[in-house]
């Protein structure tokens, strides 16, 4: 019998609080970045809240160079995503609204604020943008019955599913939103690591709705590994960006959330994207849309559901064709198949309830990295192989996973 706890009910099932980290590059460490972040580990000085002058001019560039003109005034730095949006969900208040599934960290920020969390459908095709019908109608419901949403959080390029809404989608979402009054976060981690940077085109809801949108990116995605978190955002630079932007240092001074000044240094460097960072960046992004094509090729083979992997380090599948298998092995919903996979493949399988989906659906989020060996050679090695499918390590993982998956057909 689980274990209880709380106001959660049995352990592992009910709400999740605690959700997986984001998909890892799994590669050794840019040998540039560490010489840039050991430099700066013997300076005392600590760095202002909100960042460094260094980390919000190269954090103007990097949006520069996306379309997306920035000023120093209307960024803010702290160390990880989280922080920025636990500091956002403070500053505008009232009810959130986040698609289904969505990123692990995300309901946490709203929950230890104590707002209520709202979750709409997304459509068939993709994941990380609310279907607009279903948001108007969520947006309709709440406040008839005494709520009062106002910020509408959604990801382009998606952590879980690994998808990259199109942008008519974006457009209808974006806009039902603005008619609603809400402030939109668009978390970007992920927009640089689109497998084919021309097919899907990333349109950024900034783009559409320049003075409602916060744009905040988790260096974590592109640049740096998960041991040096650092995350910036960008805030509108008309209407209320000024004053959020300060309500939220506001709130990331009380936290006392700064930038370790060795890691703010490091990404700054990434920021500016000199060459080694930009080659790394393309070869991690080639090297992960292999290895998601193919464990995407082995869960339609085993007859399980994925939408095709377009962005990130990680594919989303959907095991519910096999639910009569599973069953037999004492599976019934997300968290057993979680503990289930796990162990079966010796790999962490987390379950699609640690992304805001059903507790009853058999979903899992799969990384990629988890494919490229434990040792530093094996992952160079992947890096820098003509076909790194071929490598035996890569092969034998791989092949471990379909075979797991074919054995519950």
């Amino acid at each position: 019998m689980r274990r209880t706890e709380p106001g959660r009910g049995p352990v592992g099932h009910g709400p999740v609080r605690y959700g997986p980290p984001l998909p890892d590059q799994g590669l050794p460490l840019l040998p540039e970045l560490t010489a840039v972040l050991s430099a700066a580990a013997g300076r005392p000085d600590a760095v202002p809240l909100g960042g460094s002058p260094a980390l919000l001019d190269a954090s103007c560039g990097y949006w520069d160079r996306r379309g997306l003109p920035t000023t120093p005034d209307r960024v803010a730095a702290a160390p990880g995503a989280p922080a920025l949006l636990l500091a956002l969900t403070a500053a505008i208040g009232g009810d959130v609204l986040l698609p289904r599934p969505c990123a692990a960290w995300w309901e946490p920020e709203a929950r230890a604020l104590g707002r209520s969390v709202f979750h709409i459908p997304t459509p068939a095709e993709c994941g990380g943008v609310p279907d607009s019908y279903a948001l108007l109608e969520t947006v309709r419901r709440i406040r008839d019955e005494g709520g009062d949403p106002r910020l509408l959080v959604l990801c382009v390029a998606d952590d879980p599913t690994a998808t990259v809404a199109p942008p008519e989608l974006v457009h209808e979402t974006v806009e039902a939103a603005a008619g609603e009054g809400l402030h939109l976060v668009s978390d970007e981690t992920w927009r640089d690591t689109l497998h084919d940077p021309h097919d899907p085109v990333l349109l950024s809801p900034a783009e559409m709705l320049p003075d409602r949108v916060t744009v905040v990116t988790d260096l974590a995605g592109p640049f740096l590994p998960p041991g040096w978190p650092a995350a910036v955002a960008r805030f509108p630079a008309d209407g209320i960006g000024g004053g959020l932007r300060d309500r939220v240092l506001d709130v990331l001074t009380a936290l006392g959330a700064r930038v370790a000044t060795p890691v703010a240094a490091a990404a700054a460097y990434a920021l500016d994207e000199p060459g080694p960072v930009s080659e790394r960046l393309a070869g991690a992004v080639r090297l992960h849309a292999r290895l998601a094509a193919a464990a995407h090729r082995a869960v339609i083979a085993a007859g399980a559901l994925a939408l095709p992997p377009r962005a990130g380090r990680h594919l989303y599948v959907d095991l519910a064709p096999l639910r009569p298998a599973l069953t037999a092995h004492g599976v019934g919903d997300a968290q057993e198949l979680e503990d289930f996979l796990t162990a079966r493949l010796g790999l962490p399988a987390p379950g699609g309830h640690r992304f805001g989906d059903d507790l009853g659906a058999l979903r899992f989020r799969l990384s990629t990295g988890l494919f490229l060996g434990t040792a530093d050679e094996e992952r160079e090695q992947a890096l820098t192989a003509p076909d790194p499918l071929e490598l035996p390590h890569v092969d034998s993982a791989l092949t471990l996973f379909g075979s797991a998956l074919e054995d519950l057909r």
